[in-house]
């Protein structure tokens, strides 16, 4: 049998625990919420307590459904407080691990590899990952689970669907006990990497199960979904040949930098071309500070729920790659004035800044153009400066203060919710 070397740790109802911590709550009995209240009963979730999900209601719900009969605390969620935490418990990683064998999956989970420390701790995966889990409890508060494999895959699947069955919040997978305990689960989705798309294309084949995948004529496979076929095929079979070193490697072949809100109400077209003004700024202002320039952007346009209309979307491409806002505004705001229906009430709004390289336009073209982008560039740098140093509203331009505008709401977020600031 292969060693255990692969460990996934979660931090059981993240931002849900974190707030019952700060509270001097058990966030495994007490019924928490966090959700911004001032938002209507339509907003979503981004975490309920242990106590909570053993009711029956999952993690991502809306408020509305909540059932009635419920009583719980709502809590306001607090970013930066979150991210502390976060990076507390980085920190005692690190106690027991190099960076580079850590991969952060997000902001409550992480990759470890763990195969060349166990003698040096003459501890099994299983007893390290209990030891790092007791620590966690003992500093932050926080409950972690955590799924120990073969394999990043078999690890994942461990700490998904075994480690929630079990007392210890533990799950130990090899491709043999895979196969003779999973081979026959159901859903297909609560397996690591298979959404519903997948699954339903799957179910029309009649395959919805990882036995049957394993069985299943590959040929077929290839023929559904391409190279991702592969994928699947080894997955189903528990195999995963990528490691974290590999994942540290690797380099996209393109970039892109993107932004999206979902509005709290239905906006006009005018007051729609607004907001989409004020992101494309805010993606201009983020690509100066990390130096970097696009040759287009992308905009998706969604209206409505009530117009049952899908969403408008194009690209435009750009003179020159630049991250100036004096070329970006108007191509883009043309952009929106050119695929969206004014007739129609907007809801959603995404941009992309696609092919993003490291900025060395400036170093090179001697055009006389140069001269306005390099004083756009030196206006830029001024207006991060006092950001960084006044806070993100510090500086604001006049259309920010604009009765739809949302710039300086959302510039006191972290990820789309509130800082806690």
């Amino acid at each position: 049998m292969k060693e255990l070397n692969c460990l996934v740790i979660d931090l059981k109802s993240f931002y849900a625990s974190v707030e019952c911590v700060e509270r001097g709550l058990d966030p495994m009995t007490v019924n928490l919420v966090v959700a911004d209240p001032e938002r209507s009963q339509g907003t979503l979730c981004l975490a309920v307590t242990p106590a909570m999900k053993k009711l029956g209601i999952p993690n991502r719900c809306r408020v509305y459904e909540i059932p009635s009969h419920v009583e719980y605390i709502m809590a306001q969620p607090r970013m930066k407080l979150y991210l502390k935490y976060a990076a507390d418990i980085y920190s005692i990683y690190l106690n027991y691990l190099s960076k580079d064998d850590i991969h952060v999956y997000s902001i409550d989970e992480a990759f470890l590899e763990v195969s060349s420390y166990l003698s040096l701790y003459h501890m099994t995966a299983k007893e390290l990952g209990q030891t790092i889990m007791k620590e966690i409890l003992e500093k932050t508060g926080i409950q972690a689970t955590c799924g120990i494999g073969t394999n990043l895959y078999l690890a994942k699947v461990a700490l998904d669907i075994t480690a929630k069955r079990s007392d210890d919040f533990i799950g130990c997978l090899d491709e043999k006990t895979y196969q003779e305990t999973l081979w026959d689960h159901r859903p297909l989705t609560d397996f690591w990497r298979i959404g519903r798309g997948i699954a339903d294309r799957l179910a029309g084949v009649g395959v919805t199960t990882m036995g049957q995948l394993a069985h299943f004529d590959q040929e077929k496979l290839y023929h559904m979904f391409g190279i991702d076929a592969e994928l699947l095929i080894d997955h189903a079979w528990g195999r995963e040949t990528a490691t974290i070193s590999d994942i540290k490697a690797y380099t996209p072949k393109s970039r892109s930098l993107t932004s999206g809100q979902v509005l709290m109400k239905d906006y006009s077209f005018e007051n729609g071309k607004l907001i989409v003004k004020e992101m494309v700024d805010m993606l201009c202002l983020d690509m100066a500070r990390k130096n970097l320039v696009t040759d287009s952007v992308t905009l998706q346009v969604g209206y409505s729920h009530a117009c049952h209309r899908k969403p408008a979307r194009g690209t435009t491409s750009l003179a020159v790659e630049t991250n100036a806002d004096t070329v970006m505004v108007p191509s883009v705001v043309g952009l929106y004035e050119k695929i969206v229906d004014p007739s129609f009430p907007i809801r959603r709004i995404h941009i992309s800044c696609n092919h993003v390289i490291l900025d060395e336009y400036y170093q090179q073209n001697l055009f006389d153009l140069d001269k306005d982008f390099d004083r756009n560039k030196r206006l830029q740098e001024a207006v991060l400066a006092i950001k960084d140093k006044y806070g993100r509203n510090a500086i604001l331009k006049g259309r920010d203060l604009e009765k739809e505008a949302t710039a300086k709401e959302r510039n006191r977020q972290i990820g789309g919710h509130k800082s806690g600031e």
